[in-house]
């Protein structure tokens, strides 16, 4: 089973390679760029919410801190907006931190809403703050002044940066699932209480998971804002945002290490084809599209389509065991 396997994973990864030269029409370039982008946001969320079950619905935050600190940055002293990403990054973890001491004191689905309710509050602030650009937002270079703005006309390079950033963020996952955090994280989303039991620090591994989470998902802003190369309150913070990583996670598998990719390249593609049938954003039939799915995937398979997919194999080698067993007698 391991070569096959394998063999799946390459040809996978050899088809994201190659993706942007076999569709080279600018909408799929972009869309492509989309999917990543799309799927380090779930993948960055899955830390918290796939592996340690804190169902967080404020994440964009963090998403909104690394895509306004490039642009900031960029604005104020005139820097490439490149080097705000690691600033994005500090702010965020300094969030996590100020957010987690008092939220995980919380439990169920009184987090979520303190989640929601910070994210709310913050986007309401930079709403009315000058510094950041109120309601009007900031915008990056207008033409690029060199390499380093990571300014360019074709999605391709976005796409392949995307990518990269997404395999660092699968590779760190795999890394830490393997770890004593991964175990920990694992007890803890089957019940504090039990964790605690057997040891497990629990408010403070929460929090290396919100912190791990944000710095992720703070990369995913800056990576969003470099390429669209503007940010206003309800791209960079709008509840959307959180709600569309949730989505994407658990309907590709929360908890995995693939589901949140794969979510992504169901649902992006799904959002583009709703908003090119019915013209702007489409945003309305996209969300009712979006619960429509995740009511289904809850009904029939809470796990995702990956443990559908493992539940399957399952299956099937059940089946196929008897036969195999009159085989060899």
């Amino acid at each position: 089973m391991t070569a096959p396997r394998h063999a799946l994973g390459l040809a996978i990864a050899a088809g994201f390679l190659a993706y942007p030269w076999l569709l080279t029409s600018p909408f799929y370039e972009r869309m492509g760029a989309l999917v990543l982008l799309a799927a380090i946001s779930a993948s960055a969320w899955n830390l918290l919410g796939g592996y340690a079950g804190q169902a967080s619905v404020g994440h964009a935050v963090f998403f909104g801190a690394g895509a306004y600190l490039p642009l900031l940055l960029f604005t104020k002293l005139g820097w490439p907006p490149v080097a705000g990403v690691p600033v994005g990054i500090a702010v965020s973890a300094v969030i996590a931190l100020v957010v987690g001491f008092p939220t995980f004191r919380l439990s169920g689905h009184y987090f979520t809403m303190a989640t929601v309710a910070v994210a709310e509050l913050v986007r309401l602030v930079v709403s009315n703050w000058d510094l950041l650009g109120a309601a009007v937002g900031l915008s990056g270079p207008a033409v690029p002044r060199g390499w380093w703005d990571l300014s360019f006309r074709s999605s391709v390079p976005y796409y392949y940066l995307f990518l990269g950033a997404l395999a660092l963020v699968l590779l760190t996952t795999w890394q830490m699932q393997r770890s004593r955090m991964g175990f920990y994280l694992r007890a803890i989303k089957a019940g504090d209480r039990a964790a605690r039991s057997l040891g497990v620090p629990v408010r403070r591994y929460k929090l290396y998971a919100l912190i791990l989470s944000a710095a992720f998902t703070s990369v995913a802003g800056s990576l969003y804002a470099l390429m669209v190369g503007f940010v206003d309150p309800d791209s960079g913070l709008g509840i959307l945002i959180s709600v569309e990583m949730l989505i994407i996670a658990a309907l590709g598998g929360a908890g995995t290490l693939f589901g949140p990719l794969l979510g992504a390249v169901i649902l992006i593609p799904l959002q583009n084809a709703t908003n090119s049938w019915l013209g702007g954003t489409g945003s309305g039939a996209s969300y009712m599209i979006y619960g429509a799915i995740i009511m289904l995937i809850a009904r029939y398979q809470p796990g995702g389509l990956m443990n559908a997919w493992t539940t399957l194999q399952e299956r099937r080698r059940r089946r196929a065991a008897p036969m195999e067993v009159r085989r060899a007698a």
